[in-house]
């Protein structure tokens, strides 16, 4: 589809069609293009097709996708955005396969566990064999410490060469005044904040010397089922490369299936949901559990040069231009395994909800910057990630080496997901509350006739499960939008039905297919509110900025 161009308002309605030409005496914009979903979704089709084989980091995969997206930014006319000239900014990582045995003693009675049913345990260092053995399991509760509310689970406690127990999520404190809801004005309420989150607990453990971690698996607080971590974490892991062991992790992290923890408690004697009511105090101490724990890690590895794709579009102000407004998403999915039943498309984990549809957002929104007869005063850079799937690490690794420096760089608008279901009537907008660029996101759904909320689903932490929140700990403020489910024409229930559909039975398994009824009228709405949040700011003479509330301020 051909685009138009025309000189309009910005803030247009999103009927898509072009804004009414401005009054008099306000000054004139280019109004975006209109975003082609038939165009959207043939390169969602694309890069989530067989032939892709689920866009593994260092694989036929990955070549194929960052030759897809260089042939795309070419044909647009998107310059290279990495600093030495090309689209392609080298991620060093290595790829690591652990192979581990597990078990406990008790009283002299061993316990053997299976891997993958029973746990799942990996290393980040790149050692032949690892082995924690007779290591003391120590119950630490949520294994928060948050001086900001007063929390501490580690009470000065020696656990250097120990094994935490760890339970998943915050703190879940009821609400003085309304017991059956949690506590608003600690750890987020019912939302997930980052000490809920599984890379937390890691880093944590590791920074009080244990030797492992074990986080208790349980589907509602975890907001995803076990086979979500067997799939995750039970194959080939990945880490950046580096010359000391990665300092965010323990020698031997891992997960424990719920059930297999209570049995756990229960040889030694304790009762695991009393301990788990008693984790809900200040005053709670860590538990040790009589237990020792012996794990041996046989490990094979090898490096992988792994690319982010970065492009840009250089400001056409003299001065601003060496400002930057960041588009990310990332490109990487789980890959092939082939030790699942069924022909060979039944074992790609094809990832097209998880990213394809936010890679295409980015190509699509790439197009339309380019279809303006001015380019925006500030530089639009876009950056296609690696390896998020496998712990945020292409952003991660972006953040650490940035195109345009991180202080220079006013917006970062993550897009990992999108919503293939429908227009709806409003929009909500994961981490809402935290900064100021807020207020350009419900100025624009506003004038799409939408209203913006926070995030209903919260309590998923989405917030610090995407790219975004490497670019929010940098110090960038960012948007993250997230499907509402009040849908536009469908009955009540519809929109949470497709998103619990989705988290229990498509979110990380070969399920996450292209579906032959997705609507890209709610994916098309989006994409054009993105494009205006980062226009205006590309445009605007104040930067967005973090409020007094937010971690990141700090």
């Amino acid at each position: 589809m051909r685009y138009l161009l025309s000189m309009a308002l910005l803030a247009l309605s999103t009927g898509h069609a072009l804004a009414a030409a401005p009054k008099a005496g306000k000054p004139a914009e280019a109004a975006m293009p209109r975003i082609d979903g038939e165009r959207l979704l043939e390169h969602i089709t694309t890069l989530a097709s067989d032939e892709f084989e689920g866009r593994a980091p260092g694989t036929r995969g990955e070549t194929m996708t960052i030759e897809y997206l260089q042939q795309q930014f070419k044909k647009m006319g998107l310059e290279p955005g990495n600093p030495d000239g090309t689209y392609l900014q080298p991620v060093p990582l290595v790829a690591i396969s652990s192979h581990p045995t597990m078990s406990y003693v008790k009283d002299g009675q061993s316990k053997q566990l299976t891997f993958g049913d029973d746990y799942v345990a990996w290393t980040a260092r790149t050692d032949k064999k690892i082995e924690v053995a007779n290591s003391e399991l120590v119950f630490v509760g949520y294994g928060v410490q948050a001086p900001e509310f007063q929390w501490d689970d580690y009470k000065g406690a020696d656990l250097k060469g120990k094994t935490l127990v760890m339970l998943i999520n915050d703190p879940q404190l009821p609400d003085p005044k309304h017991p059956k809801l949690l506590d608003p004005a600690m750890f987020g309420g019912s939302a997930t904040t980052r000490y809920g989150r599984w890379n937390y607990k890691f880093e944590m453990a590791a920074k009080m010397g244990a030797a492992a971690a074990l986080i208790v698996h349980e589907t509602k607080p975890a907001t995803y089922p076990y086979d979500v971590v067997r799939n995750s974490w039970g194959r080939e892991n990945f880490a950046i490369k580096g010359k000391t062991p990665d300092p965010l992790f323990p020698a031997i992290p891992g997960w424990l299936q719920g059930d297999r923890a209570r049995e756990l408690f229960k040889a030694a004697g304790l009762d695991f949901d009393a301990l788990k009511q008693q984790a809900l105090s200040r005053n709670f101490k860590p538990v040790p559990l009589g237990v020792k724990l012996n794990v041996t890690a046989l490990n094979a590895w090898r490096e992988v040069g792994s690319h982010n794709v970065v492009a840009r579009i250089p400001g056409s102000d003299p001065q601003l231009k060496n400002e930057a407004i960041v588009y990310s998403a990332h490109w990487d999915h789980f890959g092939i395994d082939d030790t699942l039943p069924g022909p060979r498309t039944q074992q790609i984990f094809h990832g097209a909800m998880d990213n394809a549809t936010g890679v295409a957002a980015l190509l699509e929104i790439a197009r339309a910057y380019k279809a303006l007869p001015v380019a925006p005063k500030r530089t639009i850079v876009f950056v296609l990630t690696t390896a998020e799937e496998r712990g945020l690490l292409g952003a991660q690794y972006y953040a650490r080496n940035p195109a345009y420096p991180l202080n220079k760089t006013l917006l970062d608008i993550n897009v990992d997901g999108l919503n293939m279901w429908g227009r709806t009537r409003d929009v909500e907008l994961s981490g809402m509350g935290k900064s100021s660029a807020d207020d350009v996101v419900i100025g624009i759904a506003r004038g799409q006739g939408r209203s913006v909320r926070p995030d209903s689903n919260a309590d998923y932490g989405s917030f610090y499960r995407g790219d975004q929140f490497e670019f929010a700990r940098g110090g960038v403020p960012v948007v993250y939008l997230r499907s509402s489910a009040n849908f536009i024409g469908k009955a009540a229930g519809y929109g949470r039905e497709k998103l619990l559909n989705y988290s229990a039975h498509q979110y990380h398994t070969v399920n996450d297919t292209v579906q032959a009824k997705w609507d890209t009228s709610g994916a098309v709405e989006d994409i054009e509110l993105l494009f205006k949040a980062g226009y205006q700011v590309a445009q605007g003479k104040d930067r967005p900025q973090w409020k007094d509330n937010a971690e990141f301020k700090r």
